[in-house]
């Protein structure tokens, strides 16, 4: 029987951890929840939750030393997941205190404007559509123009189409989904989005099932569900 890969979920106090970490778990997976930026090198995924406000997150990130060791996880192949605010991040600056993020992405987050189609309101919240632009393996099984929860009032802007796997309409069409190779970002909350969202995940820890194999194992013994220094 093959082990479970080794996911780590970035506890920067800025995430929805344990609603997250609840829906690996159903899936069969005990992530290490931790806030020490030095265990990234030992996980087959990382996945980066986020709610709030993207400049109080990079000033968390920064201040636990995040920052390099996760541009330093992309850069190496590794899959890495992004939610929510972590997809935010994941871009150059955001609108939102006009603020600097990741700059793995090439874009910016901008704010929706309230009124226009629908009398749009601020934040986007809800269940809504994704209309899948290109089929990387994280939407297997996943139908087109299914339905998945969101909570935001910032969108990511990718300057190139490339990265856009998944687009949303809210008066504006946005990117919803970024995912090219090891990266794979959603503005929705898989873990609050039903069986589709777990499906998901489920994709994405095949991802790490793959990468799993090429790291070769740890004792489990090491690798818990829990926080983590």
């Amino acid at each position: 029987m093959a082990t479970a890969p080794k996911i780590i979920v970035i506890d920067y106090e800025s995430g929805n951890l344990r609603s997250v970490s609840k829906a690996l778990e159903a899936l069969g997976v005990s992530p290490l929840v931790t806030g020490n930026p030095e265990r990234l090198v030992e996980a087959d995924a990382v996945i980066l939750p986020g709610v709030g406000s993207a400049p109080q997150a990079m000033a968390a990130l920064e201040d636990r030393g995040f920052i390099g060791p996760i541009r330093d996880y992309v850069m190496s192949g590794k899959p890495f997941f992004g939610v929510c605010l972590g997809l935010q991040l994941l871009l150059e600056r955001t609108e939102e205190g006009a603020g600097d993020c990741l700059d793995l992405v090439a874009g910016q987050v901008k704010r929706f404007a309230p009124g226009g189609k629908g009398e749009r309101k601020v934040p986007h919240m809800g269940w809504n559509s994704v209309e899948i632009q290109s089929r990387h393996p994280v939407f297997d099984g996943v139908p087109d123009s299914s339905y998945f929860y969101f909570v935001h009032s910032y969108y990511a802007a990718p300057d190139q189409v490339g990265p856009v796997a998944g687009t949303t309409d809210y008066g504006v069409i946005f990117c919803s989904v970024l995912a090219k190779d090891n990266l794979v970002a959603t503005q929705f909350h898989p873990e609050k989005s039903g069986p589709v969202g777990l499906r998901i995940y489920r994709n994405f820890i095949a991802m790490a099932a793959k990468q799993s194999a090429v790291n070769g194992q740890q004792p489990a013994g090491e690798w818990v569900t829990g926080s983590a220094g």
